[in-house]
């Protein structure tokens, strides 16, 4: 079944390429050049995947992504024109999952929303469950419940979790992580990498202490009461 995209960007020529681009590749695409307009098609349809531009009229990308979050971890793409770092960790930290800056190349844009579509089918594919002190992965629905609670995480935040509980014991470095969440071609440092850990743990309430960070080397997930 083709997957659906919805395009959320407000520069009629950038919109009209992403969706030609997207459409060659067999995927659905929904169209948006406003915040409000964007929320109400994603209300209406099921979407597989968001590429949000951040400067919208009325409603911008911050508060669109935001207001998502509350009920969905769908994967998100998040747009800029601006390449400050700091924008870029607001955008992770409001949920989003990938950070791209304009002008892009479109066919890494598609990689990217390939990329992000392929890891979720791969979870779902897996094993039923994955559960370790308190926290259970259940991977058709891609829930997560800790102590028997629902946890709501992103799509990168559910991934990192994953990972990090299929290899317990293990320490995974941060380039590690980059290269299995974000990809090989992903631009960005460190930070990024703190910053869904840290709101990872805040989300895992008083199970953030299985991650466990390793200084130096990178984190791992432990076993402890």
């Amino acid at each position: 079944m083709s997957k659906t995209i919805l395009v959320v960007e407000d520069e009629p020529i950038l919109r009209e390429i992403m969706k030609d681009y997207l459409l060659e590749e067999g995927f659905k695409v929904l169209e948006a050049d406003e915040g409000k307009k964007a929320l109400a098609l994603f209300q209406d349809h099921e979407v597989d995947l968001i590429i949000l531009d951040i400067m919208l009229p009325e409603l911008d990308g911050w508060s669109v992504c935001k207001r998502i979050r509350k009920v969905s971890n769908v994967p998100i793409i998040m747009l800029t024109a601006r390449s400050d770092e700091d924008d870029t960790l607001m955008g992770f930290e409001l949920g989003a999952d990938d950070y791209v800056t304009k002008p892009y190349s479109p066919p890494i844009l598609l990689a990217r929303v390939k990329r992000l579509l392929e890891s979720r089918q791969i979870r779902e594919q897996e094993g039923d469950t994955l559960s370790s002190n308190g926290i259970s992965i259940h991977f058709p629905s891609r829930t997560v419940a800790v102590d028997g609670q629902n946890c709501s995480l992103t799509h990168t935040e559910f991934e990192i979790l994953a990972y990090l509980m299929k290899n317990k014991g293990i320490i995974i470095t941060r380039e590690q992580l980059i290269t299995k969440i974000w990809g090989y071609d992903f631009v960005g440092d460190d930070r990024t990498v703190n910053s869904h850990i840290r709101n990872l743990r805040s989300k895992l309430r008083g199970r953030a202490r299985n991650i466990a960070t390793i200084v130096r080397s990178g984190y791992k997930f432990e076993d402890k009461l």
